[in-house]
């Protein structure tokens, strides 16, 4: 599957410690951490990061870090920008687009959210119910037996020129034509993330 093109929580800010952000951004975690320049810019960024990998305590924690060090001018700015990482670590979709839209932002396309949504759905939060963990799995195992099927389908219409196939023999070609299948989405998904990316950056040049 395609890894969708996550939105940005980072943006420029004209004036103070947050103008740096852009350049902080190239920095590695270990870089960043070590800041002390720019510390509000450096935790933000970290919390922005966090939020990519879905780490809602990481994302906050990081996030108080760059409030306390930040100027006061600074603070409104950054209370926006943690609103839409942790919407985006806790799979928020509809406040993460409000989120987004109150920082000055293009907001997260409709296919972004709907996947965010699924994610919510699929890979719930820490500390969400243990009915709505339930519903995950069950969300992943019909998932898992469609594709399987799929791949079974297309085993079967594959191997009919040559006599068919048993069905163990066309659960395993399946598996492997649907592995086939995802593997090539997810490499133009990827190239088409690095694009997204160059695009953005040569945008704020």
């Amino acid at each position: 599957m395609a890894k969708q093109q996550k939105p940005r929580m980072t943006r420029q800010v004209q004036g103070g410690g947050l103008a740096a952000m852009e350049r902080l951004e190239q920095r590695s975690d270990e870089e960043l951490e070590a800041e002390t320049r720019f510390k509000a810019a450096a935790f933000a960024i970290l919390g922005a990061r966090a939020a990519e990998r879905y780490d809602a305590r990481a994302t906050r924690a990081y996030y108080q870090k760059a409030l306390a060090a930040a100027r006061p001018q600074e603070r409104m700015q950054l209370r926006r920008m943690a609103d839409a990482s942790i919407a985006l670590a806790e799979r928020r979709a509809g406040d993460l687009k409000d989120a987004v839209t109150r920082l000055g932002q293009t907001p997260p396309s409709d296919r972004q959210l709907l996947i965010l949504r699924l994610m919510g759905l699929v890979a719930p939060p820490p500390g969400a119910s243990v009915l709505t963990r339930l519903r995950g799995f069950a969300i992943i195992f019909v998932l898992v037996v469609g594709l399987l099927l799929i791949g079974l389908g297309l085993a079967e219409l594959v191997s009919l020129p040559f006599g068919g196939v048993s069905l163990v023999g066309g659960i395993l070609l399946g598996i492997v034509i649907v592995a086939a299948i995802l593997g090539v989405l997810a490499l133009f998904g990827r190239r088409k993330q690095a694009r997204a990316r160059a695009a953005a950056r040569a945008a704020r040049r």
